[in-house]
């Protein structure tokens, strides 16, 4: 009864109601953008790094991965204890740097990556095979499009180019086996991948028995943190960065993301909270004589404020819903721009749909709305029922 009367009294007024609604699915869109993007980038990176299962990153000490050019000594001797380690199940070395192909009169650059082929994560083959061999080369398709090249393709590789004398060094002739897709770069980002020892001769004394970072798959149910710390307390040249560590310091790093997120968010709720309130206030201010004629009849005053406060909800929960389809619209739309933006790996995503943390935002609007009827509704409850009939026979 009292929802079928709430019912009728929002369909009055069909134009303001659908105005009404459509301000609240704005605001419950925009609601909902800001949950998603506020957990968003926290979230898709953490899948990014936990995709090929490494859970710890080994660097040199006081730097994170590819943090500058900095690079470990001894490389050989460290990779040796480490696969010693019980708790570890795979080590992956990387050899980070830049190589260029000689074209025309100039040269085409990408970056380089030197690895193990049979304990890599840095790459998944789109076609053909592995560079399991010292003089083969697997490549993305930024890099096989800016040399002209394609699979099976024959090419010179270098680890220097001077452009004023036009002269290379460490130069190495390489077979295209495969193309892949990095799984940390851009996919606008030109790419090599080559074993590593190929990649460490190539740049001579700055390669040499040197790596840029180290991947570490762990045993089931051991901490990484707690494995990380051991580990750079044995090998005191490096440091150990967890999965979760590094989603910390990324979401320190987007601190500013959370804040905005957090500042529409508490807008879009004071908005829906003032639609709702003005929609309801002005639907009991039209029908204060028939909510005085209701009180001189014997209806109670609780039964006319929780009708009241039905409007509000009902309100709230419609906008919700439509809020709900337009903010996931507008959400693709809006990561679609952002995700466009240069030197973003594929895989990151600025808004992530969560369901728990949408159905709670969206479920705290619907709050809102009901509360936001509670004044209307007090004001509906203890309305004075002879002075407002007289007041209302004379108007």
């Amino acid at each position: 009864m009292i929802w079928s009367m709430a019912a009728r009294s929002l369909t009055r007024h069909r134009a303001r109601t659908m105005l009404a609604l459509a301000g609240i699915a704005i605001s419950s869109a925009m609601l909902l953008d800001m949950v998603m993007m506020s957990s968003g980038m926290r979230e898709s990176f953490r899948e990014l790094l936990e995709s090929r299962g490494f859970a710890l990153r080994l660097s040199p000490r006081g730097t994170l991965p590819f943090d500058g050019e900095a690079t470990l000594g001894g490389a050989a001797a460290l990779i040796a204890a480490l696969e010693r380690d019980t708790d570890l199940t795979s080590v992956a070395p990387v050899l980070g740097g830049s190589v260029h192909a000689p074209k025309g009169e100039g040269a085409v650059t990408a970056f380089g990556i030197g690895l193990s082929p049979e304990a890599q994560g840095d790459y998944v083959l789109v076609r053909g095979r592995n560079a399991s061999a010292p003089d083969e080369v697997v490549m993305n398709r930024a890099y096989l499009t800016a040399s002209g090249r394609r699979v099976g393709d024959t090419l010179t590789l270098a680890a220097a180019y001077d452009p004023q004398l036009r002269t290379f060094a460490g130069v190495q002739r390489v077979t295209i086996v495969g193309e892949a897709r990095f799984t940390y770069l851009a996919s606008d980002q030109s790419a090599v991948a080559l074993p590593l020892a190929t990649l460490q001769a190539m740049r001579g004394s700055d390669g040499r028995d040197r790596l840029s970072l180290v991947m570490l798959k762990i045993r089931p149910g051991l901490d990484p943190d707690s494995v990380g710390a051991r580990i750079a307390r044995e090998q005191p040249r490096v440091s150990a960065l967890s999965t979760r560590s590094a989603v910390k310091q990324a979401e320190e790093r987007l601190g500013y993301f959370r804040q905005l997120a957090l500042v529409l968010g508490s807008i879009s709720l004071v908005v829906g909270f003032l639609l709702v309130s003005t929609i309801v206030t002005v639907s009991v201010n039209e029908r204060l004589g028939e909510i005085a004629v209701l009180r001189a009849i014997g209806v109670g005053a609780p039964r006319i404020a929780a009708q009241v406060m039905v409007e509000g909800l009902a309100l709230a929960l419609s906008g919700a819903t439509l809020g709900l389809g337009l903010g996931l619209v507008t959400a693709r739309w809006l990561n679609s721009i952002l995700t466009g933006f240069p030197s973003l790996p594929d895989h990151i995503s600025f808004f992530v749909f969560e369901p728990g943390d949408a159905l709670s935002a969206l479920g705290l609007l619907v709050i809102t709305g009901f509360v936001a009827g509670a004044l209307p509704a007090w004001r509906a409850a203890r309305l004075p029922i002879a002075r407002t009939l007289r007041t209302e026979a004379i108007a």
